[in-house]
């Protein structure tokens, strides 16, 4: 499913007729014409005078051969593949004057035994520089009209490595690349079913970006399947370099800080997606997959909670939970508790926390937002600094300046131990798009504290939760199983139950057959009894 192929499914740009691919766009194509000289002529002057674009001649020896030419782009192209088995079957066809004794006297461009492993034919000029700009060699004979276009795509790659933002302890060690075609393939290695899916476009008026959407037939909802179509569909944009851009597209609601589409870069997460009844979209050139539809819950789950033992698994996705509100809340607590509910301390603690503030020129909320941006732009500068320098600059940076600030007198030491904690809480969140949403909401809810203490805190709360019962992913409440709830899909919630009782898939993503066809084993069962 690469270089041209992509342009022989439906839902492509292109499309073929009788063998020929020819443009859909809406726009007149520009027919080739016979003479080879003019071919070249009408394919070279749109691609300008590049360097990269390689145009080779295969000379007539004498007047009963056609002479033939091939153009290609040698920064995208397979080297081997052009030379083995392109190059070298016209060559031998040529000197054996296979032109003279075709099999097929119709049709004589199939008569030099090329080897590619997909040709198709072209007979329009934006068919033919489609196909070039994809990775195809172009191979063009004098006196005929239509082209040859030979999938030979290659060249330099970023070969299967481990995960970089979604680590686990256990299970594979393995993730996407930058190739479209390299991704489905690390998907289909682990599920071997007929059932799999794969229906392709191309987005973009200049990257032509490849776009494979995936899912089980049976199992996804068919709803959902055409929707994440239709908006794909509708995309019109100059270029699509990353599955943000397409993200921004296709979500349900942009003004909100929760993520309603799910970006992963393990193949075997995407798996168990497609497992439940999820749609895959996998974008050419990025090695994170978007997954539809998705609920709340979602991003609190790891990989690695189906690899250990339910009541492990079980525990740490509480933790979690319990992390991800203590990001969001501890900063505002100690906003309000320390500015108007001081007697809800003990006395002890009460005058602890007086003496460290005696002499702090700030209130408490100027105080915990002068650490929290201190705290973020430290983050980013680790980020964006080099790999070598940035881990300890960020570390170093915190640590100097939190003890600066103390021994200064700007902050309290306590308060550089909630906003410590908070950020390592952030942290424990297994997708980084649900922890960038707990920043953002932290910040909001320390105003709120800051001005009306534990009754702004949840009123802020309360217009979270009524924003999150608003949202949807592709049609699916993005509370589920919660708002509206659903009992059945509980099991893999808040607490994952042993694999032998998640018997159901998710109510609200698949598409009828719900069942798993999964029991407790027999031994079990006798030692239950």
């Amino acid at each position: 499913m690469d270089g041209l192929a992509f342009f022989t499914n439906k839902q492509s740009k292109t499309s073929t007729v009788d063998g020929v691919l020819e443009p859909s766009n809406g726009k007149e194509a520009i027919l080739l014409t016979a003479p080879l000289q003019e071919k070249i002529s009408a394919i070279t002057g749109k691609l300008g005078s590049s360097e990269d674009v390689v145009l080779r001649k295969l000379g007539r020896q004498s007047s009963d051969e056609p002479e033939l030419a091939i153009i290609y782009i040698d920064s995208i192209i397979d080297h081997r593949t052009i030379n083995d088995n392109i190059v070298q079957p016209l060559q031998a066809a040529l000197l054996t004057k296979a032109s003279t004794n075709r099999a097929n006297e119709s049709d004589p461009l199939y008569s030099y035994g090329i080897a590619a492993g997909f040709v198709l034919k072209i007979n329009s000029l934006e068919a033919a520089l489609t196909a070039l700009l994809c990775g195809s060699c172009l191979i063009m004979v004098d006196g005929v009209v239509d082209i040859l276009a030979a999938d030979a795509s290659g060249g330099e790659q970023r070969s299967v490595e481990e995960p970089s933002t979604q680590t686990v302890m256990r299970g594979p060690q393995h993730s996407f690349t930058e190739n479209v075609k390299t991704n489905l393939g690390l998907i289909r290695r682990i599920i071997r079913s007929s059932d799999l899916r794969i229906e392709c476009t191309v987005i973009g008026r200049h990257t032509h970006t490849k776009i494979a959407v995936c899912y089980l037939e049976g199992i996804a909802e068919p709803v959902v399947v055409n929707e994440v179509n239709r908006r794909l569909k509708a995309i019109d944009i100059d270029g699509i370099l990353e599955s943000g851009y397409v993200e921004e597209f296709i979500q349900d609601k942009t003004f909100t800080p929760f993520p309603t589409l799910l970006n992963v870069e393990r193949p075997d997460v995407v798996a168990a997606a497609l497992l439940e009844g999820q749609v895959a979209v996998i974008i050419d050139g990025t090695p994170f997959v978007l997954l539809a539809p998705v609920t709340f819950f979602k991003f609190f789950q790891s990989a690695e909670d189906y690899y250990q033992r339910w009541d492990i698994a079980s525990f740490l996705r509480l933790l979690r939970q319990l992390a991800f509100f203590i990001s969001m809340l501890l900063p505002a607590l100690y906003i309000a508790v320390t500015t108007f509910h001081q007697e809800m301390l003990p006395t002890t603690l009460l005058i602890s926390l007086a003496a460290q503030r005696e002499g702090i020129p700030f209130p408490a909320l100027v105080e915990a937002l002068l650490m929290e941006m201190t705290f973020e732009v430290l983050r980013e500068a680790g980020v964006r600094m080099p790999r070598a320098v940035g881990p300890a600059i960020s570390i170093v940076g915190a640590l100097v300046l939190g003890q600066a600030a103390v021994q200064a007198g700007l902050v309290s030491p306590a308060m550089v131990i909630v906003v410590s904690f908070t950020a390592i809480s952030n942290f424990v969140a297994p997708q980084l798009n649900i922890a960038i949403a707990a920043r953002l909401i932290r910040f909001f809810l320390m105003l709120c504290a800051g001005v009306l203490g534990f009754f702004g805190i949840m009123t802020g709360i309360l217009v979270l939760l009524t924003h999150l019962a608003g949202l949807q992913s592709f049609g699916v409440p993005y509370m589920t199983p919660l708002a509206p709830f659903r009992r059945s899909s509980m099991i893999d919630i808040f607490i994952r139950v042993p694999r032998w009782a998640m018997s159901l898939r998710p109510v609200a993503m698949s598409g009828g057959k719900r069942k798993k066809d999964a029991k407790m084993p027999q031994w079990q069962r006798r030692g239950k009894n």
